[in-house]
């Protein structure tokens, strides 16, 4: 082999650069993208315009959009918009928002105290080896699974936004996540250093627990001491569910509606929004979540579909080195034919329950143009087209290349049905934002989510038979988190 063919031949890359300008499409497409970059350029919106909002299947009540800013909250935002669903029903309420502040308090905690407790599991390895270098790479970052909310829900409870609202912190976590990472980096070498010289594991976890009032004391700078309890008190309509002695009447009465359909529908919303008071006095969180929130944290099933050879269906996956609560439910998915995954969420919505999902967000998504900013779709832009190049890859190359990984949890409210009861579209519940997006909801082809979605969480009643069998059955197997299996799965922020 010869030494030119190692390296790109310059006289090569000057007709190409001549090729180039002589075609009159390159040059279109050179003065698009260079003026109005990639995803404007790229846009079709011939095919953009034909995406609708409507949906034959969709939640007969939504919330108030939410807004994680400048966080890696996602999945908790996703998890918490799925469970409040219960709560609006169960107070007869048309909005409500639960505190995601709280959230992320006890998931930061619980996270260093699993990151230093890997610290301590993989205190014989060298400190580059990759265990060592992905606990104090990722161990606490934002980014997290539904798993890990449901985690949190079952051990420290659930406490309304007003309980525990948002700070500069919370709203963008970069600068508390550098200390925090600092910190805990810090106390993992005084870990290694006392393992080193013959210290016992009792020693190092007596240790690992001063070190974690630290972390405490960050937290509560950064984000406020979490409340120990609270008054719930909060208007609610006249068909809430809670115990008769807590609610009392909001004086004086509604009016009467007016005459007339105007009227009546008038009256009737503003008697269901505020007919009477809820007051719950010196409540805990975890009673909240046990009065006010009736779904169960731990009634989900996590599928995903991840094709590819090494990827076969039918089979569990459990993530090592990654857990963030010790002792609470392991993040454990089960890999499933796309049809599967659908059909559970369909059936879901059918039923009038939101799930949460996770997906590339990223890919194909036009976020930041003027219009049609919300239409996630394979024809929506004309990248092929842009450049001249072909750019298609299979979902099972993709994963294999790590190409694609599941990077943002939203979720899902509606879905349009073929008449064959097929996806064609799906309405998203997003966490950035009114102003984002429409209204603060995307619309997802199902082409789109074939490709770059791929996990959705739902309830065990939604599940088909043979598939939640398999989800209860099937052996669990361990991956590492620098695996395919692990970078497809992403860490959702």
């Amino acid at each position: 082999m010869s030494k030119d063919s190692l390296s790109v031949d310059t006289t090569w890359a000057q007709e190409r650069n001549a090729a180039f300008g002589a075609d009159r499409a390159n040059r279109v497409a050179r003065n698009a993208v260079t003026s109005a970059n990639v995803m404007a350029a790229a846009r079709d919106t011939t095919k953009m315009r034909t995406y609708s909002d409507t949906f034959g299947v969709t939640v007969p009540k939504t919330a108030e959009v939410t807004n994680q800013r400048q966080s890696g909250r996602c999945w908790f935002f996703s998890a918490m918009n799925a469970l409040r669903h219960d709560t609006m029903t169960f107070l007869d309420v048309d909005t409500i928002e639960f505190s995601q502040a709280f959230g992320m308090f006890y998931d930061k905690l619980e996270k260093a105290n699993s990151a230093l407790e890997y610290v301590i599991q993989t205190a014989d390895l060298p400190e580059d080896s990759r265990e060592v270098c992905h606990v104090l790479d990722f161990g606490m970052g934002d980014g997290g699974y539904y798993s890990f909310a449901m985690n949190v829900v079952r051990k420290w409870g659930i406490v309304p936004k007003y309980a525990m609202p948002e700070t500069a912190c919370t709203k963008n976590s970069s600068q508390m996540n550098a200390q925090l990472e600092r910190l805990v980096r810090k106390d993992a070498f005084t870990l290694r250093r006392m393992h080193k010289d013959g210290a016992p594991e009792a020693e190092l976890r007596a240790a690992k627990q001063d070190m974690l009032a630290d972390v405490h004391q960050l937290l509560a700078t950064c984000l406020g001491e979490p409340p120990v309890t609270f008054d719930f008190v909060m208007k609610v309509g006249k068909n809430c569910k809670a115990d008769a002695a807590k609610l009392s009447p909001i004086e004086p009465a509604p009016k009467p509606a007016t005459d007339g359909a105007d009227g009546d529908a008038q009256g009737e919303k503003d008697e269901s929004r505020a007919s009477q008071v809820i007051r719950d006095l010196g409540i805990t969180p975890l009673e909240f979540a046990e009065r006010y929130v009736p779904a169960d944290p731990d009634d989900y099933v996590a599928l995903v579909s991840m094709p590819g050879e090494s990827r076969p269906c039918g089979h569990a996956y459990h993530l090592t080195l990654t857990d963030s609560v010790q002792g609470g439910t392991p993040i454990r998915v089960l890999n499933v034919e796309p049809q599967a995954l659908e059909q559970a969420a369909i059936a879901s919505l059918r039923a009038g329950v939101p799930c949460a999902m996770a997906c590339d967000v990223m890919q194909e998504f036009p976020r930041n143009i003027e219009d049609f900013k919300y239409v996630l779709s394979l024809d929506g832009e004309d990248l092929n087209g842009l450049f001249g190049v072909d750019l298609s890859m299979t979902r099972a190359d993709m994963i294999d290349a790590r190409e694609t990984s599941l990077t943002h949890a939203m979720c899902f409210q509606g879905v349009e049905l073929d008449a064959d009861g097929q996806p064609k579209a799906w309405r998203i519940e997003n966490s950035w934002g009114k102003d984002q997006g429409k209204d603060g909801y995307l619309v997802m082809s199902a082409d789109w989510f074939r490709l770059y979605g791929g996990e959705v969480d739902v309830r065990r009643e939604f599940v088909p038979a043979d598939v939640l069998k398999l989800w209860d059955e099937a052996p669990v197997e361990d991956v590492a988190p620098w695996s395919n299996i692990c970078h497809a799965l992403g860490t959702r922020d």
